[in-house]
């Protein structure tokens, strides 16, 4: 019964094609088409798989009546997915297609792309599907096979994201200046602007530190500073700069003498107290630095000043050009306001001392003793580097963890444990120290990367691509960047911005990029003993012709990891080995 009913549907075809004149022979004659696609074979490219078919109507092939509407399908067990049709009509056709001129023919390129699906991978195949029309009458074709389905190699891109450690700013030994209220930490530059420790006043013209000198706040606190010296070996006194000055009334030369004299006292003052100490000082210890006048002191004293007329006094002293008219008219200026004679002047009678010394911080095996025990004793920069001084990813994770609980204000500690979580695959657990860091500091770079590496790897390529482009630079970044590169199938840009990587992904982008040399070079110099590394020779060498490679490399794959073997069987990169490979 059946093969009655597929004899009448013949004969009814075979009837309907003679009844259009033109759409038998042109089905017949579908060879002369020469179709080819480019490449032979569909390849996965970001999440879109697409096709290039050329071909060309030969002359007389397209008879003058005739529509054809050509649609590329790729058909897998269980589904099918089209791309969009093109379409194609004679001289004299009706319609909006193509036209093809009957004696002379036309080539034809068509270009297009569908979504990718995981169904595609296995044993898919592309075939044309053509439905031929002659006024109100149509017949689709026979579908004709042009190639075997989809090449998914991107899909072998390897979640190596790069996470970025946020640095400490761990300082084993410590530099600081006394100030006159604490001790504080300073730079160089920060130093020389800093407020002196201790400031020696002197009577007008002389150059004595009296008793009183040395029982002010700033003195007892440097006499405590050398106790601490002379008793911790943590703590070295480095140097010690004296600055004097000598107030504006005077004459020139006794004001730079005195200036000179005055920085002799205070240092003498000094040697004494470190000499009870028994603290002994290397040679170029003491800086002197005679100022001579202080005219930028006066004028900051007086401009801080409550005296009435004080800017007035200021424009009329800047008007002297001569230092010594401008001394003579400060003296007669002094004597009618009483509080430039009492209080400004004074001031400016002075030595200031500045005392420079460091602390020795933890050796490494206290900071592991104490990060370990106590970690709240520590300070936030010294938790940080402690963390580094494990090998162990889950003691630095505690580490780092007790960090971000102790100081949960600094984003590092937050940022550093998510790190280590990445590592110890709690990605979840990661995501959520990197967004608490994140709410801490928007705009960190460290941790955007990171935020971006987990989004891409949760498939949230857009997303990742954002937060990289906010990241900016640096090692991680790039590299990263180069992996959404990978998966947006932009392999040129890819290989360009992971360059001075040395992994399987960067072997994959340039063996997508059609340089399966430079992947197989890579890949020998990647140490990487993975099973993917090994796949991935395998597929460098089939694209080679090296059919041994493929054995040897495809061997060592599923040796490793056997349920690549399931991928193996139907990867359309080993179609000419299967014979070899006895998958």
């Amino acid at each position: 019964m059946l093969r009655t009913q597929a004899y009448i549907v013949a004969i009814a075809t075979a009837l309907f094609l003679a009844g259009c004149a033109g759409l038998g022979s042109m089905e017949k004659a579908i060879e002369t088409l020469n179709l080819k696609v480019n490449p032979e074979t569909l390849i996965l490219r970001g999440d879109i798989v697409e096709v290039e078919i050329t071909g060309n109507f030969p002359a007389k092939y397209f008879a003058k009546k005739v529509r054809l509407e050509a649609t590329p399908v790729l058909v897998w067990d269980g589904g099918e997915a089209a791309f969009a049709m093109e379409g194609f009509q004679g001289e004299d056709a009706a319609g909006n297609y193509t036209v093809v001129p009957f004696e002379a023919g036309k080539s034809f390129t068509y270009t297009a792309s569908i979504p990718y699906d995981a169904a595609m991978e296995d044993g898919s195949r592309l075939e044309l599907r053509l439905r031929g029309l002659k006024g109100d009458k149509a017949v689709d074709f026979d579908p004709y096979v042009l190639c075997n389905g989809v090449i998914t190699t991107p899909s072998l891109v390897q979640p190596d994201d790069k996470f970025a450690m946020t640095p400490d700013r761990f300082k084993r030994t410590m530099s600081y200046e006394l100030v006159e209220d604490n001790t504080t930490e300073v730079t160089t530059k920060e130093a020389t602007n800093a407020k002196n420790a201790v400031s020696i006043s002197y009577a007008y013209n002389s150059s004595r530190v009296t008793t009183a000198e040395t029982r002010t706040d700033g003195w007892k606190a440097m006499k405590e500073l050398f106790v601490l010296a002379a008793s911790a070996d943590s703590v070295s006194l480095t140097g010690v700069t004296i600055e004097a000055y000598a107030s504006p009334e005077g004459e020139i030369t006794l004001n730079e003498d005195l200036a000179t004299n005055r920085t002799e006292s205070a240092q003498k003052a000094l040697m004494k107290e470190l000499k009870r100490k028994k603290i002994e000082t290397a040679e170029g210890f003491y800086t002197l630095m005679a100022k001579g006048e202080d005219w930028n002191g006066f004028k900051r004293l007086m401009k801080a000043s409550d005296i009435a007329d004080k800017d007035l006094i200021l424009r009329v002293l800047e008007m002297y050009s001569d230092k010594t008219k401008r001394e003579e008219e400060i003296r007669n200026i002094a004597k009618t306001y009483s509080e430039i004679e009492d209080q400004i002047l004074p001031s400016l009678r002075r030595s200031e001392i500045a005392i420079a010394y460091t602390v020795e911080g933890y050796t490494d095996e206290e900071l592991i003793t104490y990060a370990s025990s106590t970690p709240a004793t520590l300070t936030v920069e010294e938790l940080l580097f402690s963390a580094t001084l494990f090998d162990d990813v889950n003691m630095k994770y505690t580490i780092y963890a007790a960090c971000a609980d102790t100081y949960s204000s600094d984003p590092r500690g937050h940022n550093n444990a998510g790190v280590c979580l990445m590592e110890m695959g709690r990605r979840n657990q990661a995501e959520e120290a990197f967004n608490s860091a994140r709410s801490l500091d928007p705009n960190n770079q460290a941790v955007l990367n990171n935020l971006g590496a987990i989004a891409r790897q949760k498939g949230k390529t857009d997303e990742a691509a954002s937060l990289f482009g906010k990241a900016g630079s640096g090692p991680e970044v790039s590299y990263n960047k180069g992996l959404v590169a990978i998966t947006q199938g932009n392999y040129g840009a890819a290989i360009s911005t992971m360059s001075g990587a040395t992994t399987a992904n960067l072997a994959l982008a340039k063996l997508l990029n059609g340089d399966a040399n430079g992947a197989k070079t890579t890949l020998e110099n990647a140490n990487d003993d993975s099973a993917v590394s090994s796949y991935l020779l395998a597929i460098c060498s089939a694209r080679l012709g090296d059919g041994e490679g493929v054995k040897r490399n495809i061997t060592d794959a599923l040796t490793k990891d056997g349920t690549l073997r399931e991928k193996a069987k139907s990867d359309l990169e080993f179609q000419n080995y299967r014979s070899e490979l006895g998958l």
